[in-house]
């Protein structure tokens, strides 16, 4: 059931939701949460059902500041409070040590949190709104079935799940696909996912280096090797290959999506855009518009190299991955 995300009854209704142990559809900026208060396990509980997402798999705790994020956290490093004042409300994701009996499903069962403070005025609103009556914060994963194309759009999300469920509508989300974590629980930033943060824009803001995940960093959202898959094969290739490729093997149901190809006329053909971030904006709109439209496979031209591209990246090769083998 959609709701007007800037009605302040229809928000205080969601708000009433979420503090019963209900789930929410919500927006963020990054894309659209499916969302429960997260120190009630058993309504963290629902969201694993409704997505069909193995419990094991950690949730992200999105918060309205830092205060609150100290009800789920332990404590925050100094490393995650200067990258707190430098991007948060915003597109990433901290991971804390977690405190100890709060939040134990929404962490997958660890002994850390991811925890983000998102910057959509109406996921802020929600939460504002729910704080009073005793939500200090929402495990909100992609509100998506588990492994498929994450929701720009509150239609994606009524789309997905069974029309009861409320969906805050916050018009398309403005940066398209999930945000960056950084692991802070072990003494230096790990980088365990990109998002449209370079980096190089981390690293100034942490004041030193990001370090590579090994084999003790904390599980995460988003980094099974295959997610984010339309119900279309994904295969990915390089530009000069991509559009030989095409005209070897067009069929009426092979779509197509290039930022260098030369593309024919038709409802499966596609141009990324040149820029980075628009072409995350826009990514997984495509691929459900592409998928809508009885594409069979989608045919992806690989990104460019530069670390701006690395979230796109990301989410191409696991949507390719999940067709794999």
């Amino acid at each position: 059931m959609l709701l007007n995300g800037q009605d302040g009854n229809e928000l205080h209704r969601a708000a009433e939701a979420l503090a019963a142990g209900d789930l929410v559809g919500m927006p963020t900026e990054t894309v659209y949460g499916l969302a429960a208060r997260a120190d009630v396990d058993t309504a963290v509980a629902k969201i694993f059902a409704a997505k069909g997402r193995p419990a094991d798999h950690p949730l992200i705790v999105h918060v309205l500041d830092e205060a609150d994020a100290l009800h789920f956290a332990a404590e925050l490093p100094p490393v995650a409070r200067r990258l707190i004042a430098a991007f948060w409300p915003g597109p990433l994701t901290l991971i804390a040590p977690r405190r100890a009996g709060v939040a134990a499903a929404a962490a997958g069962g660890q002994d850390t949190i991811g925890l983000r403070c998102p910057a959509h005025p109406v996921a802020r609103a929600l939460l504002e709104a729910a704080r009073p009556l005793g939500v200090h914060g929402v495990a909100a994963p992609s509100a998506n079935r588990f492994g498929r194309i994450s929701p720009t759009r509150a239609r994606h999300v009524v789309d997905e799940f069974e029309p009861g469920l409320l969906v805050l509508d916050g018009g398309d989300c403005e940066v398209g696909i999930e945000s960056s974590i950084v692991d802070c629980s072990r003494g230096h930033p790990v980088l365990l996912r990109p998002g449209v943060l370079t980096p190089a824009q981390i690293e100034a803001a942490a004041g030193e280096p990001l370090r590579l995940p090994d084999a003790q960093a904390p599980r995460a959202s988003g980094t099974l090797a295959a997610h984010y898959a339309p119900r279309a094969r994904v295969r990915l290739f390089a530009g000069d290959d991509l559009a030989a490729q095409v005209a070897k093997h067009w069929s009426p149901t092979l779509a197509v999506y290039s930022r260098t190809a030369r593309l024919a006329d038709g409802p499966l053909m596609r141009r990324m855009p040149d820029e980075a971030r628009e072409a995350a904006r826009q990514l997984f709109a495509v691929l459900r518009e592409l998928d809508a439209a009885g594409a069979s496979e989608i045919w992806i031209e690989v990104p460019p190299s530069e670390r701006a591209w690395d979230g796109v990246r990301d989410r191409l090769s696991r949507a390719a991955a999940a067709f794999e083998g």
